[in-house]
């Protein structure tokens, strides 16, 4: 398949280890680019950030609307009714993008999948049943897709991935509730999940981006 554009940032040369971050509903891989220097450590190893543009497809919640977007949204109620064959069709193009990176020389487990909100629910949606260990999934204010088919699809080389989880406890788009039965639904099938909340809407604080950079730090710290 082709593989989507992508915004990419590289922290130095040759870099080592990748993070593949998937944006949120209508935005697009320039939208969480400038994270980059607020979030890295000068004591992690050289890292390619890969912030790919989901496809344009209409928005069935926002009237029909085309923008950009990983799956359909049918209705407010985000698990029933889910947009399975686009889902599936995001997984298939984040795999794509990971296959590349083994092509540039960085093994799965040295890859860190993350999305923020639609992009955090196909980031986990696509690294648990990712046949290649990854070194860590980062789930941001949002919810686990495909629940009942994830304990018949996962993968084992990921059953222990580590999850860094934030979620605000005022966010009226995923609401803390979704976040923690997604987070429930894990711990279930036996998942580590690092969980996090913070006094915020549907976005990223300071306060997050470091107990973030804290988690990649014990991933990648000398």
């Amino acid at each position: 398949m082709s593989l989507l554009p992508a915004v990419e940032r590289e922290t130095g040369d040759d870099p080592t280890h990748s993070v593949i971050w998937l944006h949120g509903l209508g935005a697009d891989g320039n939208d969480f680019a400038p994270i980059v220097p607020e979030l890295v450590s000068s004591s992690w190893p050289s890292l390619r950030f890969v912030f790919p543009h989901a496809p344009v497809r209409p928005v069935t919640i926002n009237g029909g609307m085309p923008m950009r977007a990983w799956y359909d949204i049918l209705g407010f109620d985000l698990t029933s009714r889910q947009d399975v064959a686009g889902m599936r069709a995001s997984i298939d193009a984040v795999e794509a993008l990971i296959a590349r990176e083994h092509e540039r020389g960085v093994p799965s487990e040295r890859i860190v999948l993350a999305g923020f909100s639609q992009g955090g629910a196909i980031a986990l949606a696509a690294g648990l049943r990712l046949a290649g260990p990854l070194a860590g999934i980062v789930a941001l204010s949002t919810y686990l897709p495909m629940g009942d088919t994830l304990a018949a699809e996962r993968s084992d080389a990921n059953a222990r991935v580590p999850v860094f989880w934030g979620h605000g406890t005022m966010d009226p788009v995923v609401i803390l509730q979704r976040g923690l039965d997604s987070r429930a639904a894990l711990e279930a099938l036996g998942y580590a999940v690092d969980w996090h909340t913070y006094p915020m809407l549907h976005s990223v604080c300071a306060e997050e981006i470091g107990d973030l950079r804290r988690w990649f730090d014990a991933r990648l710290g000398d």
